[in-house]
């Protein structure tokens, strides 16, 4: 299962090159993946637009629940760290 997951996270960079700022789609899944908003039908039915070959359902459903389980103040420290991921040149100092 495990490796489903690395799977997973290995293919959304592959899905759209860009980065998080030209990649409407990729920015979409980051979203949804963080977003505790966003039930586990709705995570599907977006990660299933954004694939060509079939998933298992089983690892991204608990994918999603990971998140789904955390603290408010743990999915925006998550947030930054993807803006800070995105825009590594605000760490240049």
């Amino acid at each position: 299962m495990k490796l489903a997951v690395v799977f997973i996270l290995a293919a959304i960079p592959i899905c759209c090159y860009a980065s998080s700022s030209g990649c409407s789609m990729l920015d979409n899944i980051i979203e949804s993946t963080i977003d505790p908003a966003v039930s586990v039908e709705d995570y599907h039915a977006t990660i299933d637009e954004a694939t060509t070959l079939p998933y298992h359902k089983g690892a991204v459903t608990k994918f999603k629940q990971c998140f789904l389980d955390q603290s408010n103040e743990t999915l925006q420290n998550v947030q930054v760290m993807v803006v800070i991921i995105d825009f590594p040149f605000f760490c240049i100092i």
